[in-house]
Order: C-alpha cells, then sequence, then structure tokens
C-alpha cells in the first residue's frame, strides 16, 4: 500500500507535485501549532524593513485551516496544475516555473497596493484561467448543474463567489494576472509584429529541461487552442516524407 501510494505520488509532474505537497505541508504544520499564520502572511513592513523574506513565497502556500475551503484550493490546484504541465508544458518545465515566478511577482506587486495577507486562492485562479483559455472546447459542468465550455470557468467561480458573500479581489486578481501571462505568452506573438516579451532564463531551462539538448526534440506548440495541435498530429510525419523525397530526388 504505501509502495503504491509513493509510486502513485511520483507519477504527479515535478512542478505540480512540489507546489501542492508544500501548500498541504504548511497547512498541516499550522494546524499542528508548529508555526502560525502571522509568520506566513503577505506583510510589505516586514518584508523590506525587516528582511523577513520567507513571506514573499510563504503567503501563496497557506490556504486557512483544515476545512472545506482547504481541499476546494488543493483539489483545483491539483487538477489545473497538473492539466497544464502535462498538457501545454509538456516537457517544459523550466517554462513552467518561469510563469510561477511571473504570476507570483506580478501578484506581490499588485498586493502592494491592495488589502490582500495570502495570495494563493488568487494563484489557483490564475493556473484555472491559462488552462481554460488554452482549452477553449472543453466542456466543463459546475456540480452537474451548469454546462459550459472551459474560457467560462473563471466567471462561473466569480459569480460563485459573489453569490456566497465572499471578497471577489482575490477572483479578479486572479484572472487579472493570468490574462496578462495568456495575453503576452499566446496573444501578443501571434499579432504582426508581435514577439515574445516572456524569456525563461537559461540556467532554468539547463536545470529543469535538459531534454531539449536531446536530438530531434521537438516541444508541444502553444500557438493553437488548448497547445495542442488539432487534427493535424500526422501533419510533422508527412513534412519529413515530403523532405526525405525531395532529398532522394536531389541529384546533388
Amino acid at each position: 500500500m504505501a509502495a503504491s501510494f509513493r509510486d502513485e505520488y511520483f507519477l504527479i509532474p515535478f512542478v505540480t507535485r512540489t507546489y501542492t505537497t508544500m501548500c498541504v505541508f504548511t497547512t498541516v504544520a499550522v494546524q499542528l501549532d508548529i508555526i502560525t499564520p502571522f509568520q506566513l502572511y503577505f506583510n510589505p513592513a516586514l518584508i523590506f524593513r525587516h528582511y523577513q523574506l520567507w513571506r514573499l513565497v510563504t503567503n501563496f502556500l497557506f490556504f486557512g485551516p483544515i476545512g472545506f475551503n482547504f481541499l476546494f484550493n488543493m483539489i483545483f490546484i491539483y487538477r489545473y496544475c497538473r492539466w497544464l504541465e502535462e498538457g501545454s508544458f509538456r516537457n517544459r518545465t523550466a517554462d513552467f516555473i518561469c510563469m510561477f515566478l511571473f504570476g507570483g511577482t506580478l501578484m506581490t506587486v499588485f498586493a502592494l497596493f491592495i488589502n490582500m495577507v495570502f495570495l494563493g486562492q488568487a494563484f489557483t485562479i490564475m493556473l484555472v484561467y491559462v488552462w481554460s483559455r488554452r482549452n477553449p472546447y472543453v466542456s466543463m459542468s459546475f456540480f452537474g448543474l451548469l454546462t459550459f465550455q472551459a474560457p467560462y470557468l473563471p466567471w462561473v467561480l466569480f459569480a460563485f463567489s459573489l453569490l456566497l458573500g465572499n471578497s471577489v479581489i482575490v477572483d479578479i486578481l486572479g484572472i487579472t494576472v493570468g490574462h496578462i501571462y495568456y495575453f503576452l505568452e499566446d496573444v501578443f506573438p501571434n499579432k504582426p509584429g508581435g514577439f515574445h516579451i516572456l524569456k525563461t532564463p537559461g540556467l532554468l531551462k539547463l536545470l529543469f529541461d535538459p531534454v531539449e539538448d536531446v536530438a530531434g526534440y521537438e516541444p508541444l506548440p502553444e500557438d493553437r487552442p488548448g497547445g495542442f495541435l488539432w487534427g493535424d498530429q500526422q501533419q510533422p510525419e508527412q513534412e519529413q516524407q515530403q523532405q526525405q523525397e525531395q532529398q532522394d530526388n536531389d541529384p546533388h
């Protein structure tokens, strides 16, 4: 049983496994009174004046005491983070980590001007938003009551927060940062004169994507809905056959 759980655990992609584990361990540590939320929350004065730099990370790891809200967020993180990592970020761990760093940094900047002390829920919404925009043709169901296409999922969660009387600043921040990333990475580069503004540092690629050094490796493209070649899976093989035929017919 233990071996089976360990095997299943290590089948989870690296980034998803690491982030989810850190969130669970942080919550359990708070639940056991090993640490307190007051040591974790985002506080610019303590960060920049007293150099408590860990708060830049820990405020993304705590989702409140173990209960419905915690479980809800863990399920969403596990599902949509893993779907992204195994989908449009497959074999692109460095790019995925770069998205984490970009989203976390941008949220931290916004948090300087709004009253938010924990940013984990907004980060979850960001992951959901990016996945939903890259998979526009996936049908979703909300508690079996409402069926809609994936791009509407963040707005359904936004409406759900309104109905529950929760603060919608969290949803707005997550949607905003998610859209900024989606625009810079998926929309702007495909416009006339556009280019990729976000560049993954070479050090990250060296550490996390050694597979890119293998001859013939081609990462999955992200210039189509969902980051996949919808209906064109055979195109690369056909192109290789055409190139081989041209070489065979070349008199030189």
